[in-house]
């Protein structure tokens, strides 16, 4: 019998609902989940790994607290003073970790060593350890969320010093692992992101790191000391715009604008959403201000307000003074502050070459530097429809901005703003509202992958999650569009890896699918960070085929020692019923697994409870589970694709149905990868896998094997190879799914290998007129 063929290859559209499947071109996709289009083929999504090679200890955002004794012991009285004291937070001493389990005074820890005692309160944050490792740092770990990630531009070229932040302090990464940053405190929530800033200081060839979070009180009203300032460093040390400590304005402070005949008295900026310096000029964006008029003062919002210092250091005596103010000794020297014809507020800026691209929340404005001196700069408007809601989703291009707005996703060319998603016109408005959701999109560009990621909280998840749940993937080099399920709150670049070398890599062979002396695993190589909401900072690879364990599991309960379920706490988590867990360092539990199972068992949820941050999941990969849990446990998910084609029938202008007999699919061969492609017939979404299984009509598997198949011995030499599904089925069109089975998921030789699929051959011939 003869079949027509129909090749579809390259890939290049991706992800398109925008139309019915089934007027989608050939390489489009109804869905695309974990996949994603990359150089006119199909590939898995990106994978994670840990920073350094101490795991989580490396990798948590982290304090030094103290040093142990010769005899191994440690207290004190509080951990930090303004930290939060919480159940999911850690400790560690060595290899040592303890584990924050239980709310109250004096609570034991969880630990998964030899110390005799441990114990914490997370009433005042006290501690203390007898028995431990003698003379070695103790580490707390605070489980904050990330909320900014920045690199710190002093040093030599291509190793710049990486610098986070969570909801209370800053850090620093040193090799090893993370550190606390000098001693400077925040006061934000978790929806209160870090903006930051390089610039120079009072000379021209020192770097200044700026931060501000945008964290007040009353934004309109009077000031309090829980406001944060802005915080400046030095190299050496933070410094803050105003005391901290009592809200109050502090002479030789350099945010003064309006002196009233004293140095530095009167009015003061506390505190700007945006600091961005531009012709030789810093500027701060969405002001607060305050009247200096006695006590705390009185706040004033100026949400559409550019400020704007002398051409100069920011931190001259008169840097801020506005056009005409003096102190006596000191006078202006232009400074001064322009304000948007629009009364919205700004949320995001960005350069195109050397124009200033502003986002206020409905609208695209421009800031114009214009050469004089007593007027420097001008408002003009770019777009009145079209605007941002969220601050860190602005990505810069050489001759674009990209901006997530209420509408779409924008992009501005310095002249006109329009939408690029018109293949997913829809999409935008799956970000969820609630707690913030809109203000806790953040982007990045990725220039290796040449892929732009948006983290996001998906209206689909449930209500009750507050973290993103899903990544936004866009391909800038051919405009298609994909998904990721993950938690990342914020990303950021960095550069001070080393060479990777075998002995410290964290990944298997078959877990990473570049060659070995591609550049992402060379020194400085500019690699893409993620923070997520436990505090974890993770190295995103799109070459490595597993997501990293960045999940504190803080508690276990065996609900029954043999196969049957088990309930893990983990704080803040975002998953769902159907999703699939990997568990790592388990102290304390032997996991006897299936014999007849190979690989690491994963486990599949079946309950989740968000109010008590609770994850029960099934273990039917497993004999048994049994001991007791000791913590320093992780999790991660396993991701599953769900790629949904478009509905294939060539003969519909014929007015015939269609037949399907197979699909050879062109994929890069790995060393034990599958894929179960699944079918739908005409436009049902009715799985003829399930169905003939139940009628006992099933052909074949409907397994995409991506190993070479053990009778075809050449296969081992080849890098591609071609292979068959066969379907055999009739319809008015056919959609195929491609996807993991449960059985797949929870099988961690297939689930942790990757996948690239080049091309499809199918073999059809019409059958049939349509009805």
């Amino acid at each position: 019998m003869a079949y027509d063929k129909f090749l579809i290859a390259p890939i290049n559209i991706g992800l398109q609902t925008d139309t019915e499947p089934w007027l989608l071109p050939d390489d489009a996709y109804a869905r695309l989940d974990n996949a994603y289009i990359w150089r006119g083929r199909m590939r898995k999504r990106f994978g994670s790994r840990h920073m350094g090679a101490l795991g989580q200890r490396s990798s948590r955002l982290r304090i030094l607290i103290d040093t142990t004794t010769a005899g191994g012991n440690a207290s004190g009285a509080t951990v930090e003073a303004n930290s939060t004291y919480k159940v999911g937070q850690m400790f560690s001493i060595g290899a040592e970790l303890f584990t924050v389990t239980t709310a109250g005074a004096v609570q034991p820890m969880l630990k998964t060593g030899a110390t005799t005692t441990a114990t914490y309160s997370t009433t005042d944050g006290a501690y203390n350890f007898v028995g431990a490792d003698g003379l070695t740092a103790v580490y707390f770990y605070p489980a904050e969320p990330v909320m900014g990630l920045c690199n710190y531009e002093v040093g030599t070229i291509n190793n710049q010093d990486s610098i986070a932040f969570d909801t209370r302090f800053a850090y620093k990464y040193s090799g090893t692992g993370w550190t606390r940053l000098g001693t400077a405190y925040w006061r934000g929530a978790d929806n209160n992101f870090v903006w930051t800033c390089n610039w120079r200081g009072i000379l021209s060839d020192d770097t200044i790191l700026f931060a501000t979070n945008f964290q007040v009180t009353n934004l309109s009203g009077i000031g309090t000391i829980t406001d944060d300032p802005i915080w400046w460093w030095t190299g050496a040390a933070w410094t803050a715009g105003f005391d901290p400590a009592t809200g109050l304005a502090v002479n030789g402070v350099s945010w003064f604008f309006a002196p009233t005949g004293a140095l530095n008295t009167g009015p003061f900026v506390k505190t700007a959403r945006i600091i961005i310096p531009f012709h030789s000029r810093l500027l701060l964006l969405n002001t607060v201000e305050n009247d200096n008029g006695g006590g705390l003062g009185v706040n004033h919002h100026y949400g559409n307000r550019c400020r704007y210092s002398i051409n100069g250091s920011p931190f001259a005596v008169n840097a801020w003074y506005e056009t005409g103010k003096t102190d006596g000794a000191n006078k202006s020297l232009h400074a001064g502050w322009i304000d948007a014809p629009v009364k919205e507020n700004i949320i995001s800026a960005e350069f195109i070459k050397d124009r200033l691209i502003v986002y206020f929340e409905q609208s695209t404005w421009e800031i114009v530097y214009t050469g004089n001196a007593l007027k420097p700069f001008v408002w003009q408007r770019l777009n009145t429809e079209l605007g941002s809601q969220a601050q860190f989703s602005s990505v810069p291009f050489d001759k674009v901005v990209l901006t997530v707005g209420n509408t779409g996703v924008h992009a501005c060319n310095g002249l006109n703003v329009e939408r690029v998603d018109q293949k997913i016109p829809d999409e935008i408005f799956k970000i969820k509202n609630k707690n913030e959701g809109v203000e806790r999109v953040a982007g990045i560009r990725d220039y290796y992958t040449e892929m732009v990621y948006w983290t996001f909280p998906d209206a689909e998840s449930p209500n009750d999650f507050i973290y993103p749940t899903r990544v936004l993937v866009y391909n800038y080099k051919n405009g298609s569009w994909a998904f990721n399920d993950d938690c990342l709150t914020v990303f950021g670049y960095f550069e001070q890896q080393t060479d990777t070398t075998w002995d410290i890599a964290v990944m298997t062979w078959a877990q990473y699918d570049a060659l070995w002396t591609a550049g992402i695993l060379q020194a400085n190589f500019r690699q893409i960070i993620a923070g997520n909401q436990q505090g974890f900072v993770i190295i995103i690879n799109a070459e490595i085929n597993k997501n990293a364990d960045a999940l504190q599991i803080s508690k276990v309960e065996l609900a029954t020692p043999a196969v049957g379920l088990v309930r893990l706490t983990i704080i803040d988590h975002t998953v769902s019923i159907g999703d699939c867990l990997s568990l790592a360092n388990m102290n304390g539990l032997t996991i006897v697994r299936d014999p007849l199972f190979l690989g690491d068992p994963l486990y599949m949820v079946t309950a989740i409870d968000i109010a008590n941050h609770t994850v029960t999941i099934a273990t039917t990969k497993t004999v048994s589970i049994t001991g007791i849990y000791l913590g320093g446990g992780l999790a991660s998910r396993v991701s599953r694709p769900k790629i949904l084609t478009k509905r294939f029938n060539p003969y519909i202008k014929s007015a015939q149905n269609v037949y399907i007999a197979k699909v050879d699919f062109y994929v890069k061969k790995t060393d034990a990868g599958e894929l179960t492609v699944d079918y739908y017939p005409s436009t049902s979404e009715l799985s003829m896998i399930a169905q003939g299984t139940l009628s006992g009509s099933q052909l074949g598997s409907n397994i995409l094997e991506t190993k070479p198949y053990d009778t075809v011995p050449f296969e081992i030499k080849q890098t591609k190879i071609w292979h068959s599904v066969y379907f055999q089925t009739v319809g008015e069109n056919i959609q195929f799914v491609i996807t993991l089975t449960d059985e797949q998921l929870t099988n961690s030789a297939i689930a942790f290998e990757g996948f690239i699929i080049d091309g499809m051959i199918l073999y059809t011939m019409p059958i049939y007129r349509l009805q």
